[in-house]
């Protein structure tokens, strides 16, 4: 946190715990509802109460569309590998998402600690990178890695935004990049398009209603694609808490279903990879998008 956000994160913290005192010195009992007033001040390993999620959605990013965002590169970027781009959808994250289109965040649980994840290194630089060199925002106020933002997101929830909420299915930060690991690799999207002859170009354009049956035939659930105008940006997957395929339902707020963010005809663009200098700065426009 900056040293202004440290100041006011102290002053709205002092005067929650303030009501609770004024309340017990007044002789009633401080409720269970008071003490929740501190613990969503405080956040972090408190965190915030929410309802329990109602299914699992699998983000997955296509580089050319996520690249052709970069401005200039970093040895992070996943965009700036030469050779060792990717080529293939890349996991953006497992999400926590309510039928009704809103999804929980940040709830109660650890830190991202990038030991517990250790094993699993090769694989999340490979299929998991990131498009961005800037640090993304964390449950904690502050700045953090990637893989930390994707974790904050789901478990106790499990990565600090979206893992961190998964808690009741899953109890574990190894367990909750390894179950998304296992998911993209039974679920490959790219290997199903390519054989239904969608394959990366620069001057075809596809019918998005086809690449939705593709899906649809092999998987037997009908996913979520975002668009950055005709080029395909994200396909989600939907799953229930036993992880069985679901359709994925409409989402009102930033993910949209297909008919509402794409064309009828979409590309989906060649990987081009970029060369990285010394200068780690990118497009606000990816970092917004994270």
């Amino acid at each position: 946190m900056t040293r202004s956000s440290d100041r006011a994160f102290l002053l709205l913290l002092l005067l929650a715990a303030a009501a609770v005192l004024a309340t017990a010195d007044s002789g009633l009992p401080v409720t269970e509802e008071d003490l929740d007033g501190i613990e969503s001040v405080v956040g972090g390993g408190l965190g915030k109460k929410q309802r329990e999620f109602d299914y699992f959605a699998l983000s997955l990013q296509w580089p050319g569309t996520m690249c052709n965002s970069v401005k200039k590169c970093c040895t992070k970027n996943g965009c700036c590998r030469g050779a060792e781009t990717p080529q293939v959808f890349t996991i953006h994250g497992l999400w926590t998402d309510y039928n009704d289109g809103s999804w929980p965040e940040c709830c109660d649980g650890p830190s991202f600690n990038p030991n517990e994840v250790a094993p699993l290194q090769g694989a999340l630089d490979q299929y998991w990178p990131s498009y961005s060199c800037s640090k993304t925002s964390n449950c904690h106020g502050g700045k953090g890695s990637f893989w930390g933002h994707e974790f904050s997101n789901i478990a106790l929830s499990l990565a600090e935004k979206h893992g961190t909420c998964a808690n009741p299915v899953i109890h574990d930060e190894y367990n909750y990049f390894l179950i998304t690991l296992n998911l993209y690799f039974n679920y490959n999207v790219t290997k199903v398009l390519n054989e239904e002859g969608y394959v990366p170009s620069n001057s075809e354009r596809y019918p998005l209603g086809g690449i939705i049956a593709a899906i649809e035939n092999a998987f037997h659930l009908t996913p979520a694609v975002e668009c950055k105008k005709d080029s395909i940006k994200e396909i989600h997957l939907c799953f229930y808490k036993d992880f069985k395929p679901r359709d994925c339902v409409l989402q009102t707020n930033k993910m949209v279903t297909s008919s509402s963010s794409c064309p009828e005809y979409v590309s989906l663009p060649e990987v081009e990879s970029l060369e990285h200098g010394n200068d780690v700065l990118e497009s606000l426009e990816l970092d917004a998008a994270l």
